[in-house]
C-alpha cells in the first residue's frame, strides 16, 4: 500500500505540472494588458472620445479614424462624445463607461488637461492603453502616445500673419475657448507670447475672455467685446471654429467684417465662405483626417506589440484668401471631399 501510495501522488504531481506549463488564463475574456500581442484573429475594440461631434472638425477626424480601422482590419470602431463641448463630468462617464466595458483600446481628446489624467491612469490600471489626440494631457507618462498639430505654433503663426496685415502696428483682440483646454490655450500661449515679443506696436485690447464653447456663446460674448473695443480694434484672432463662427456673426452684425482683419482657427464651409468674400482673411488649418487616422492607427499599434512614437505631430498650414484654391489646401479645406 505505500508503494501504491507513492506511485500514485507522482502521477498526480506529473499532470498537475503538465497541466500547469499549457493551462489556459483564468479569465480569457479579461482586457489584453497594454503592450501585450493578442491573438492573430481577434478583433480589437477602440473606443474613440473626441470633445465633441457636431463641429466639421470632428466629423473629419471621425473619418480619418475610420480610415484606419478599416486599413488596419480586424479593428471596431466606438465613437462616442458628451452632448457639450464644456461638460467635464459628462466626458469622464463616457471613458469610465468603456473602461467598465474592457475596451482594447482607447483614443481620447480631453476636454480638460487635469480632469481627466485620473481616468486615464484607471484605464491602464485596468490593462487599456489610452493615445490622447488633438488636446494634451498634464500626465505624459501614462498615455502611450499624444498626437496633435503644434497648436503653440499654430497661435505663432496667426499672430504673424495678422501683424502682416496690420502693417505690425495697431489694436488686436484675441478671443479664448475654454479654460482647461490644453490644445486652445497653446494657441492662446503662442499668440499672445509673438505679439509681445516680436510686434512691440501692436496693443492687445483684451485677452482673457473666453467666450463659449458653442457658436452661439461665442456670437454673445463678441458682441460684448465689440461694444467695449469696436471703435479701437483693428485685427481679431479666434482659436477655434465655434469661435471664429461667433466673432464672424458678431463682426457682421457690427457692421465691421472685413475693415477689421480677422483670423481664425480651423474651416467650415461658411467659414470659407467668409474668407471667400474677405470677411475672414486667415485660417489656420489643422489636418482632422489625420489626427484621427493616427491616433487608431498609433493605439492600434501598440496594442499589436509594434513600437510607436510618445509624439506624433500632424501638422497646421495657413490659409488664406489668396491660396484657399490651390490643390493642397484645398484638400485640408474641405477633407471631407478627399477622403
Amino acid at each position: 500500500m505505500p508503494r501504491l501510495f507513492w506511485v500514485s501522488l507522482c502521477a498526480v504531481a506529473l499532470f498537475c505540472g503538465c497541466q500547469g506549463e499549457n493551462a489556459k488564463p483564468a479569465n480569457p475574456g479579461a482586457a489584453t494588458p497594454a503592450g501585450a500581442t493578442p491573438a492573430a484573429n481577434k478583433k480589437l475594440r477602440i473606443a474613440v472620445i473626441p470633445k465633441g461631434t457636431t463641429h466639421e472638425f470632428w466629423k473629419s477626424v471621425h473619418a480619418g479614424a475610420e480610415h484606419a480601422a478599416k486599413e488596419l482590419g480586424d479593428v471596431d470602431i466606438s465613437w462616442q462624445s458628451q452632448q457639450l463641448e464644456d461638460d467635464r463630468e459628462g466626458q469622464i462617464s463616457v471613458v469610465q463607461d468603456f473602461i467598465a466595458k474592457k475596451m482594447d483600446g482607447i483614443v481620447l481628446a480631453p476636454l480638460d488637461s487635469q480632469a481627466l489624467v485620473p481616468y486615464v491612469q484607471e484605464a491602464k490600471q485596468a490593462g487599456i492603453p489610452v493615445v490622447i489626440f488633438d488636446s494634451g494631457l498634464n500626465d505624459l507618462e501614462t498615455p502611450v502616445s499624444y498626437v496633435a498639430t503644434d497648436n503653440k505654433h499654430g497661435g505663432a503663426t496667426a499672430a504673424r500673419h495678422l501683424a502682416k496685415l496690420l502693417e505690425n502696428k495697431g489694436n488686436v483682440i484675441l478671443t479664448r475657448y475654454n479654460q482647461g483646454s490644453e490644445s486652445t490655450g497653446l494657441r492662446e500661449d503662442g499668440f499672445l507670447e509673438t505679439i509681445e515679443k516680436e510686434f512691440p506696436d501692436i496693443k492687445v485690447l483684451s485677452s482673457n475672455v473666453y467666450i463659449g464653447t458653442t457658436p452661439e456663446k461665442s456670437l454673445d460674448q463678441s458682441q460684448q467685446l465689440l461694444i467695449k473695443f469696436g471703435k479701437e480694434v483693428n485685427g481679431v484672432f479666434s482659436v477655434c471654429e465655434p469661435n471664429t463662427t461667433g466673432m464672424l456673426r458678431a463682426l457682421e452684425q457690427e457692421n465691421l467684417a472685413g475693415k477689421v482683419k480677422f483670423i481664425g482657427f480651423d474651416p467650415a464651409p461658411h467659414l470659407l465662405e467668409a474668407m471667400r468674400a474677405h470677411k475672414i482673411h486667415g485660417l489656420i488649418i489643422q489636418d482632422p483626417v489625420k489626427i484621427g487616422y493616427e491616433g487608431v492607427k498609433a493605439v492600434v499599434n501598440h496594442i499589436r506589440g509594434k513600437e510607436i512614437s510618445k509624439r506624433i505631430a500632424t501638422g497646421e498650414n495657413l490659409a488664406t484668401p489668396e491660396n484657399m484654391d490651390s490643390p493642397e489646401m484645398k484638400k485640408l479645406l474641405s477633407p471631407e471631399q478627399h477622403d
